[in-house]
């Protein structure tokens, strides 16, 4: 059994660390931080419409939004641009000027059972690239105790704390799940569906972005 663990947290490390190459952390300039996920190499990232409130222009503004920067996996803060968000699915995206980003791998959350682990990435309380593991309680449409029914939400039983928001729920496998949210109750954490996201990008972005979805 000791063999079998030691084997675990070594697999779990491994992921961890993989996926914290595609980790950010969103500044908006007013509020603190949150974090963000990098979807595309050439300067993508996808965070939450509430960690960037406040922080700059919408959808079709030139140039860097006022205030909201983004730190990368290497340590260096970019100034960043507000390409589009939702504040109804709670999902925006930013644009850095930088290349030969790492992003990551997306995964498919219209599969997600109730028990399969999950594990949610970000910058809790600040904390750089700090990891909490659960497992999913239930994903899709009129999950009860939801903050909105009547859309997809992923339910997790883990602990979601602020600078978590934005941040890669990633499967086993380090694969993109869905985006972190907030919290719904006690141990209780939501997530847009990656999905959901990528409809999104889809819808706002359009097939001019350099985006791949």
């Amino acid at each position: 059994m000791s063999a079998v663990l030691e084997q675990l947290n070594l697999e779990m490390g491994d992921v961890v660390h993989r996926v914290r190459q595609s980790l950010v952390q969103v500044h908006n300039g007013r509020r603190g931080a949150g974090s963000g996920t990098i979807w595309h190499r050439g300067g993508l990232i996808v965070t939450n419409a509430h960690v960037v409130s406040g922080g700059g222009r919408r959808r079709g503004s030139h140039g860097p939004s006022k205030d909201l920067r983004v730190t990368l996996p290497d340590g260096k803060t970019l100034p960043a641009r507000l390409l589009a968000k939702d504040d109804g699915l709670d999902v925006a995206a930013l644009m850095v000027e930088a290349d030969e980003l790492t992003p990551n791998e997306l995964g498919t959350s219209r599969d997600l059972r109730p028990g399969q682990w999950v594990l949610a990435v970000g910058y809790p309380w600040g904390v750089a690239g700090a990891a909490t593991a659960g497992i999913v309680i239930g994903a899709g449409e009129d999950l009860p105790e939801t903050p909105s029914p009547a859309r997809e939400w992923i339910a997790v039983s883990l602990e979601l704390r602020p600078g978590h928001s934005g941040g890669p729920l990633v499967d086993v496998q380090g694969r993109l799940v869905g985006i972190n949210t907030m919290m719904a109750g006690p141990e209780v954490g939501m997530a847009v569906p990656v999905h959901v996201v990528k409809e999104f990008l889809r819808r706002e972005l359009g097939a001019a972005s350099r985006v791949s979805v």
